[in-house]
């Protein structure tokens, strides 16, 4: 089972790494995930995920106080105004919009509601 909670962690921290570069995918959920799974299977990559001088701090914000950092609560909100700017653009059905809208106001009503680092 140990292997099972380290591989899923090493692909969270790969999808992590994949959304520093691509505004659509999001990073710190992915750490988030990853410290979840390290610490169920390799307390070596957890504790080397949870110190790393740039993966670390936001999880350790998350983990003590469950607060957000202003910047990557205005880099969510961006990719959000951006993804439903592309949706309208695309011309995409107005039920799938109502959809979307509803979706992601909720997320950015959760981020925003959160603490700030």
């Amino acid at each position: 089972m140990r292997y099972i909670w380290t591989s899923a962690g090493l692909i969270c921290v790969g999808l992590a790494l994949l959304g520093i570069p691509l505004p659509l995918l999001p990073t710190v959920p992915f750490l988030l995930l990853a410290a979840f799974c390290f610490a169920r299977g390799s307390k070596r990559l957890h504790v080397w995920l949870t110190t790393h001088p740039k993966l670390g701090p936001p999880i350790e914000d998350w983990n003590q106080r469950g607060a957000i950092h202003t910047k990557a609560k205005l880099l969510a909100t961006l990719s959000v105004v951006l993804v439903f700017g592309v949706s309208l653009a695309f011309g995409v059905p107005n039920h799938v919009l109502a959809i979307q809208a509803i979706t992601l106001g909720l997320v950015m009503l959760f981020i925003w509601t959160r603490p700030s680092k």
